[in-house]
């Protein structure tokens, strides 16, 4: 099936029913693997000298569903379909796996999901993206960076990989099509996330940010729209904020009719600096005030902006992420504000978007 969403946005293939996936991914190129994904994809231009790429595998999209005993490949945490691409870096004595994906589901808790609960350190990459290294969820040496909204995943199977390395390794990434890339870029997150194309798929549970706020399987996904206004007028929500532009708004709502909208904000070209807005009315939602703190290791303070306290939480003054959470009295709602991480992403600068919030 050719998704097709509107004049001009990236179109790729998807698989029309699950039972038809492959009992396992099967093997690909990178370069033929862009034209089943709903992000960028990316190739290594630098490796080791004693490694290379093997293993390169596509998971490919289909509407959620599963068929009996299969499950290689499959997420074991949900009967969604994404797609996603995986290969593997080999060398002597030593192997790495690196995942691609878009992170969709809800916002990329720390912009590095996979080392959730681990202290994680912050390395600066050439274009300003930041690679994390820390432990991932499988207790293994791992890494990430979201390059261009795709998010780029590295798991040390064998041997090690040292930090320089590393760096080395997703600073020479790049794009397997230029044309592919700048559409995909050009395409807003409401028209490529998978729930555009599958609005009955069921909500994945997971952290957002560093102060608690979970969404339930049974609460249902939020309807993504890349028309922000509507949401923007309803809650008097800027057009711009630090800079940042509107890309797509969301609105969640509970079997109990509590109602959350969501509000993501980027800055292109890469698209891959964001700032997610989340609002609900005073009281009437998940969003607790006071909030109470993940278990990821973090730092937190209460700060005064604009004379209204914010609960401030971060990993990183210089390059986040933020996630900062206050009742806004003027509105009557309760906000939590959400920092991707990148270079010039540091605490002023979330600071100053804080500000621009709270004096409009």
């Amino acid at each position: 099936m050719r998704c097709a969403l509107h004049a001009k946005p990236w179109t790729f293939d998807t698989v029309a029913d699950a039972r038809l996936l492959e009992d396992r991914p099967p093997a690909i190129s990178a370069a033929d693997a862009q034209g089943w994904c709903d992000f960028v994809v990316f190739s290594p231009g630098w490796l080791p000298g004693d490694c290379h790429v093997e293993a390169v595998t596509i998971r490919k999209e289909a509407p959620p569903g599963r068929s009996d005993g299969v499950t290689d490949g499959r997420t074991p945490w949900s009967t969604i379909n994404p797609a996603a691409l995986r290969f593997e870096i080999a060398g002597r004595d030593r192997r790495l796996r690196v995942k691609q994906f878009l992170y969709d589901w809800a916002f990329p808790a720390l912009d590095h999901p996979c080392l959730w609960n681990s202290a994680t350190t912050p390395h600066p990459l050439p274009d300003g993206a930041i690679l994390w290294r820390g432990t991932d969820y499988m207790g293994r040496d791992g890494a990430s960076a979201r390059l261009s909204r795709t998010m780029i995943e590295a798991s040390v199977m064998a041997g090690s990989f040292t930090d320089a390395e590393l760096v080395d390794l997703y600073g020479g990434l790049a794009p397997v099509s230029a044309e592919a890339a700048d559409r995909i870029r050009d395409t807003g997150f409401g028209e490529l996330t998978y729930w555009a194309r599958h609005p009955g798929a069921p909500a994945v549970s997971v952290p957002v940010g560093m102060w608690k706020l979970r969404r339930a399987a049974e609460d249902g996904p939020g309807r993504w729209s890349g028309d922000t206004t509507a949401i923007r007028a309803e809650y008097g929500l800027p057009q711009t904020l630090a800079g940042y532009r509107p890309d797509a708004a969301a609105r969640f709502e509970t079997p109990t009719g509590a109602i959350e909208v969501e509000l993501s904000y980027t800055v292109r070209p890469q698209r891959d600096r964001e700032l997610r807005l989340i609002v609900q009315r005073s009281g009437a939602g998940r969003l607790e005030i006071p909030p109470q703190p993940e278990p990821h290791p973090a730092r937190r303070e209460i700060v005064e902006v604009a004379g209204t306290s914010v609960h401030l939480a971060w990993v990183d003054e210089r390059y986040g992420p933020f996630d900062a959470v206050w009742r806004d009295d003027a509105s009557g709602t309760d906000r939590k504000l959400l920092s991707s991480t990148g270079s010039d992403m540091n605490r002023e600068f979330v600071t100053n978007a804080l500000a621009e919030l709270l004096d409009g």
